[in-house]
């Protein structure tokens, strides 16, 4: 039988999984996901040349234990084909301590347990998921994969904030997210790009979730998001950068304790807050109201302005990198962004962004600061990281 290599990224609703033969290349077998998990959830599975081998509803899977189980009731019909040889997961928070990714322990997980505080909407899950793999399999060895740990290149002016010393000897720092993200960016542009990948470029990763990277030669040296994924830019519920001053203000006039903040900050604002009518992009493009076109404009008014600080942080912009959901499919969106970033010398040919499928450039043919569209591929990234981690056993 074939090695493989499950590699699972586990959110509040959804389950996005890919499995890879455990070879060099680690070739693709299946990916899919499970998302609307507790609601009207939807499984889907592809091969790697994207045809549909499962599209079909579940309403069954409540959570994210209903889910796995189901995603291994699946792969069982190819045990005769394929021994798993690991499990890698998506971790969102690794902390001060966690710069790569780590064969999973019990040590290890009371480690990311007490993390939890610093991404409650997506560390439960991620933990959920290892202890479920844990008791359906015991024997089947677990990797953790960190989103903080690609950041960790950055110098500590980018990552401290101007509080007492004392509290980032504490931890208190910004740590950033949407590494694996990043990381397979960096890896594609040295294929893509190669030239650019040595560069000063900036990564988009637009989604439901989203944040920006510059990088030089491929490393880290700055992000939007900072000590939690809210942080940066404004998100489908996420509030984005904030005056701390308003948090004290709500505290102190209107009474809101620690519960009702968060519920505040991480599911009622972003583009749902600023509209009033949806957290999805797509549903706000549709829409007549003008509060769905302010929170567009919000959007990109925000992703404009970061880009610029960005730029700033490097000493300048070679390029410009757009994946995610968003930054991956709204042609609009990438328009909207790069028409903002005509000052910096950022262009894109409409016919090209319009049309744009897959890994893709978008600017106009020998312009000095190339725009490429990337989808990204975090389930890759995992089971790499996991290959790693699985031969130093």
């Amino acid at each position: 039988m074939t090695p493989a290599i499950l590699a699972l990224n586990a959110g509040s609703s959804s389950l996005k999984f890919g499995l890879f033969k455990d070879t060099d290349q680690l070739p693709l077998l299946f990916k899919g996901q499970i998302d609307g998990i507790g609601s009207n959830a939807h499984f889907s599975v592809v091969n790697p040349h994207g045809e549909h081998l499962v599209d079909e509803v579940c309403q069954h899977i409540s959570d994210q234990a209903c889910a796995l189980a189901h995603l291994g009731q699946w792969l069982s019909q190819f045990k005769t084909q394929f021994t798993l040889s690991g499990v890698g997961h998506r971790i969102v928070h690794g902390g001060r301590d966690f710069h790569c990714a780590v064969t999973i322990t019990p040590d290890i997980i009371e480690c990311l347990t007490k993390l939890t505080p610093l991404a409650p909407l997506h560390q439960p899950h991620n933990l959920a998921a290892i202890n479920t793999i844990a008791k359906r399999m015991p024997d089947i060895p677990q990797v953790a994969c960190f989103d903080t740990a690609f950041h960790r290149t950055q110098n500590k002016l980018a990552q401290r904030f101007a509080l007492p010393r004392e509290y980032y000897e504490r931890g208190i720092q910004r740590y950033g997210f949407h590494g694996t993200s990043y990381e397979w960016i960096s890896l594609r542009l040295k294929t893509l790009a190669p030239a650019l990948a040595q560069a000063k470029v900036v990564v988009a990763h637009l989604g439901s979730g989203a944040s920006l990277c510059a990088m030089v030669n491929g490393k880290s040296v700055e992000t939007t998001m900072g000590f939690t994924a809210l942080d940066g830019l404004p998100m489908g519920t996420r509030c984005g950068a904030l005056d701390p001053g308003v948090l004290l203000y709500l505290m102190q006039t209107e009474w809101l304790n620690a519960e009702q903040i968060q519920d505040l900050l991480y599911t009622r604002s972003g583009l749902l807050g600023l509209s009033g009518i949806s957290n999805d992009l797509r549903v706000l493009s549709d829409h007549d109201a003008s509060e769905a076109r302010e929170a567009i404009d919000y959007f990109v008014y925000h992703i404009v302005a970061k880009i610029g600080s960005l730029a700033a942080s490097m000493g300048g912009i070679d390029g410009l990198v757009f994946t995610a959901g968003i930054g991956e499919n709204s042609a609009a969106i990438r328009r909207d962004v790069c028409k903002g970033l005509a000052f910096l010398g950022i262009h894109i040919d409409s016919v090209a962004n319009d049309n744009a499928k897959q890994e893709q450039c978008l600017s106009p043919a020998g312009a000095p600061k190339p725009v490429w569209v990337i989808p990204t591929n975090e389930e890759c990234m995992i089971a790499h990281h996991t290959q790693q981690c699985l031969a130093q056993l």
